[in-house]
């Protein structure tokens, strides 16, 4: 039997990471590092990606996605991106948690602390890769690092090919595409101009 054919879509750092999993199980990439404007370059890519292999939209049968946490911007891109191909396809879009990605790289069992910036670290356990403890939390990045004797987090670069192979293998029921926000957003709704209601 042979496997789907399944696109991995990672935006949430400074790369756009791009995996197609083979109806033979073999894996391809296209890695870009970009801090910036994956928007402008995400279907450019997709299509060298498929020329590559010798495939078209149509040849898929599964889309995977980051949905963070993640830089927000990027999230979006990787999403919108996910949820309309899907829609147009009309295939299953599975949303992978970064931290669950990330884990995907570890031996057995592992803790990973990833810095969010401004002294925060998003952390969550897992009990095997892909298989987590608990939901991921945020917690200050020093005292984390101290608990845990560690000097530095964990690199947050995921490993596009691993969850490639991951998500080709998931039920999509159990991963909805939907964004891991674990921080509030900094917007905060303007309230001073609304219009009262009678």
């Amino acid at each position: 039997m042979s496997t789907p054919v399944t696109l991995a879509i990672d935006t949430a750092r400074e790369r756009l990471q791009l995996a197609l999993v083979l109806s033979n199980g073999a894996i391809e990439t296209e890695i870009v590092d970009i801090a910036k404007g994956h928007a402008e370059i995400i279907f450019g890519a997709m299509g060298t990606l498929l020329d590559r292999c010798g495939l078209t939209y149509q040849s898929l049968n599964r889309i995977a996605v980051t949905t963070g946490p993640g830089s927000f911007t990027g999230l979006r891109i990787g999403l919108s991106t996910a949820r309309g191909l899907g829609l147009a396809l009309d295939i299953p879009v599975i949303g992978i948690p970064s931290l669950l990605a990330l884990s995907l790289s570890r031996q057995g069992p592992s803790e990973l602390i990833v810095d969010a910036k401004r002294g925060e670290a998003y952390r969550q356990s897992f009990s095997a890769p892909g298989k987590p403890r608990n939901k991921a939390d945020l917690v200050d990045l020093k005292q984390i690092l101290q608990i845990a004797s560690r000097t530095t987090p964990d690199d947050p670069m995921i490993d596009i090919a691993l969850m490639a192979a991951f998500a080709s293998r998931a039920r999509p029921k159990e991963f909805p595409p939907d964004p891991t926000y674990i921080r509030a957003a900094d917007a905060k709704p303007q309230l001073g101009f609304g219009v009262a209601r009678k």
